[in-house]
């Protein structure tokens, strides 16, 4: 039997291997109309490359699924993201949502599974080399970026024989659920660190607490010892620091912006573990940093633990929702000095250091995971050009897999 060399792979237009390619469309009355519950409606914020976001997810009713049934969505569909700044990111819709629709931002890419595997087909798309180029054609519309369904049609790509496609999909998917499985795991262990918190600190059912006196204060009942005062007795916070992008030099040094990492640079200007929260562009967000690092003036951190440790800071934080307190008019913006006058209750410093000890462990866990999930993102980064493109030959590579045109 003789094999199809790399170079005599078929260029293929989308058109012609897909059932659908479409887009949704909001119901009427925008969000307002969607529910607490009922079928879920996917939108532009839950597509990211190779992963589905579930936050934010909207949901409808079956009068208003009904009337876009016509964007249903299947088992082994791909969402591209066609508008705006988020315009070319692609997932695969996750089963355990169906049934489902999308919005008119998001394109169903429904792959015919007798002549393509959908999942190679995602993997492509989400290539460097098709990413570029899908980008490319985004930006070339009069207006703003966007893909139409012309344009999808049209985008062409390198098609192996089906097979082929089929153990390219499921090597880069094994890496995949892997990462996924981490993410899981991680999600499992932040929430148990959460619930803890509340237990301890918001319905005060901590180590010891039946033989505590529950007294009154400002903010109500809390137990005897504890004191009520503002944020600012519990810690203090600092604006974030100047360094231009030209500025920056090669090193190992994380630099945060409000949103999270945003590069690295060869020194730190806070010393680890710290607490990081958003001041300028986006608020909300509140993370905890346990090495040195390097806060952009987009931020605000922790520059004195007064009666707080940082993983109770960190907590204590996200509890306050600080996406409330916008100061901004254009620009979201959050002002220290708002919020170092409100009231919140201080535990004392043994049940903090007693809460340590739990959660420590489950912040190594997770960045164990998460630095597992990094380098399995490398290294399935490295393998998808060459896998997609034929530079890595899987013609005598024997894997199991189901006949169902996913990856």
């Amino acid at each position: 039997m003789t094999t199809m060399n790399a170079n005599e792979w078929c260029l293929t237009k989308l058109r012609k291997i897909t059932t659908k390619i479409g887009s949704g469309a909001t119901p009427r009355g925008g969000k307002k109309s969607y529910k607490k519950d009922g079928i879920t409606l996917i939108r532009s914020l839950n597509v990211y490359d190779f992963n589905f976001e579930y936050d934010g997810l909207a949901f409808i009713d079956e009068d208003q699924a009904e009337k876009l049934s016509n964007v249903e969505i299947h088992s082994n569909d791909i969402l591209l993201n066609i508008t705006g700044a988020s315009v070319t990111r692609c997932c695969m819709v996750p089963a355990k949502l169906l049934p489902a629709r999308v919005n008119q931002h998001v394109a169903i890419v429904r792959v015919n599974p007798t002549i393509a595997d959908s999942g190679f087909i995602l993997y492509c798309i989400n290539s460097p080399q098709y990413k570029h180029h899908l980008l490319t054609l985004a930006q070339g519309g009069a207006t703003r970026e966007a893909l139409t369904k012309d344009t999808i049609g049209d985008f062409e790509i390198a098609l192996p024989p089906l097979t082929t496609q089929r153990k390219i999909a499921a090597i880069l998917s094994a890496y995949d659920d892997l990462i996924e499985n981490n993410t899981r795991r991680i999600k499992i262990l932040e929430e148990m660190a959460q619930a803890l918190y509340r237990e301890w600190f918001v319905k005060f059912r901590f180590p010891g607490h039946e033989k505590v006196k529950m007294v009154e204060s400002e903010m109500g009942m809390v137990p005897e010892g504890w004191e009520v005062g503002t944020l600012k007795d519990a810690l203090i916070l600092q604006r974030g620091f100047d360094l231009p992008t030209k500025k920056r030099e090669q090193g190992n040094i994380p630099i945060y912006a409000a949103t999270g990492v945003v590069g690295t640079h060869n020194e730190a200007k806070v010393k680890g573990p710290c607490v990081v929260t958003g001041r300028s562009g986006s608020i909300g967000t509140v993370i905890y940093v346990d090495e040195d690092f390097w806060p952009l003036n987009t931020t605000l951190w922790v520059k004195e633990f007064r009666r707080a440790t940082p993983i109770y800071a960190y907590y204590l934080l996200k509890r306050l929702e600080l996406s409330s307190f916008n100061s901004g008019a254009a620009v979201p913006t959050l002002n220290r000095n708002d919020i170092h006058g409100l009231f919140v209750i201080l535990p004392s410093y043994e049940l903090l250091e007693c809460f340590n000890q739990y959660i420590i462990p489950i912040f190594s866990e997770n960045k164990i995971l998460n630095e597992k999930n990094a380098n399995l993102r490398r290294t399935r980064n490295l393998l998808l050009p060459k896998l997609i493109s034929g530079e890595v030959d899987v013609e005598n590579i024997d894997l199991q897999m189901p006949n169902n045109g996913g990856a």
